[in-house]
């Protein structure tokens, strides 16, 4: 080890990392034409055409690599992708914003980090643009008909943005889904002034008309807007009021030093063996509560509906379809990415990177699959395994709020 340490440690350590990814762009740039240099074969698709230089910047030093050329076509190897989707978005949008001239302090220092160049030009910023957009679009307007999804959750997330020259906040509504094998995917976004019923509906529709169905409930926050989309828009589909959200409003309500004595009782709820038990003890709950309470009693008993809608699917779903935790890892992580950036240049541009964002996670999901829900508990949603259509509740449930008149 002690032998690493010295320049010639270091430049054999260089030598063998340049001569063995050398050795793999030649690998796949012979894939790529189909033969070995000077071979002749029926897999041939062109022939090469000398090589260009390419510098790789590491950790362990400067590694000068030569990528080879084609006569027809391009090649470039995938190991040296200039840059993953998401850096390439957060790219776009820091320089738009520094052309702009709406650029904060840290994307001007960041600007200098990723040595962008500041006499970037507005076509060339149009022409970056437009090569992301074509495919976050594809992604955004994809068809979503290939399979059922019993269980989606919508939830928002505001970020900053500049429309007609001012700050404003803008949401990001995001819906996800549970599939009807048990896996994930990443349905939706879109990117607007505020989570109105007028905006939550268009939102809806979009992924409706992509082909979403077999929707048998819906997770989310307690927002007018958004229950009364659901509402005229996913019917047949239950709403489950989401727990974790439900705890802030009745928190509101109460002394400070009485909050986790509350939550403790309140989460009683939740660990009920059946729908019957989970709905008699919510009764209870609101009753013990009440003597101290009585606004948390009357919160209780108005959300009963919707509190415990989950209780009408399986059991061994439950703890996933209480509340919309689910989407919180990917609203942490659209925050850690737009906190950099801080106020967008305009709504295209975060509705940009938020797209990227999801694209990776959903990524993540498809090509690392790992049930969600256990393996053979989706048979009781489906339980004929029919092509039933989204107005109709499943087996054994209560009407949903789909189902009723608003």
């Amino acid at each position: 080890m002690e032998s690493l340490r010295t320049a010639d440690g270091i430049e054999l350590i260089r030598v063998l990392a340049q001569r063995i990814l050398q050795e793999l762009i030649e690998a796949e740039a012979t894939t790529h034409i189909g033969a070995e240099p000077g071979e002749h074969a029926e897999t041939r698709t062109t022939w090469r055409n000398g090589h260009r230089d390419k510098v790789l910047t590491t950790q362990a030093a400067d590694l000068d690599l030569a990528i080879p050329k084609v006569r027809t076509g391009t090649f470039f190897p995938s190991l040296l992708e200039r840059r993953r989707r998401i850096d390439r978005a957060l790219y776009a949008v820091i320089v738009e914003a520094y052309v702009h001239g709406v650029s904060t302090r840290s994307v001007d220092d960041l600007v200098r980090a990723l040595g962008a160049d500041t006499g970037i030009s507005n076509s060339e910023v149009s022409r970056l643009c437009a090569g992301l957009d074509a495919e976050l679009t594809a992604f955004r307007t994809r068809p979503l008909d290939h399979t059922r999804f019993p269980y989606i959750y919508l939830d928002a997330t505001y970020c900053k943005a500049r429309v007609n020259h001012q700050i404003v906040s803008q949401a990001v509504v995001i819906a996800t889904g549970i599939t009807e094998d048990g896996g994930r995917e990443v349905l939706g976004l879109m990117v607007g002034d505020s989570e109105t019923e007028a905006f939550w509906s268009e939102f809806l529709r979009s992924l409706r008309e992509r082909g979403l169905n077999g929707v048998r409930l819906v997770i989310a926050d307690h927002h007018s807007g958004l229950v009364k989309a659901v509402r005229k828009v996913i019917l047949g589909a239950g709403y489950q009021r989401c727990r974790v959200h439900f705890l802030r409003n009745v928190f509101a309500m109460i002394p400070k030093d009485s909050a986790e004595m509350v939550a403790a009782t309140i989460r009683t709820i939740f660990a009920q063996p059946d729908a019957a038990a989970v709905r008699a003890q919510l009764d209870t709950v609101a009753d013990m509560l009440g003597r101290q309470f009585p606004k948390v009693r009357a919160l209780l008993l108005e959300a009963k509906e919707d509190l415990t809608a989950f209780a009408d699917f399986p059991d061994r779903h439950w703890k996933k379809i209480q509340s919309t935790n689910p989407l919180e890892r990917i609203n942490r992580e659209i925050k850690r990415r737009t906190d950099v950036v801080q106020i967008f240049p305009n709504p295209d541009a975060l509705e940009r990177l938020t797209t990227a964002v999801l694209i990776e996670m959903h990524d993540e999901w498809i090509a690392f699959p790992r049930r969600y829900l256990p393996e053979g508990s989706m048979d009781k949603i489906y339980p004929n395994n029919d092509q039933i259509g989204p107005t109709t509740p499943p087996q054994g449930a209560r009407p949903s709020i789909g189902d009723r008149p608003s």
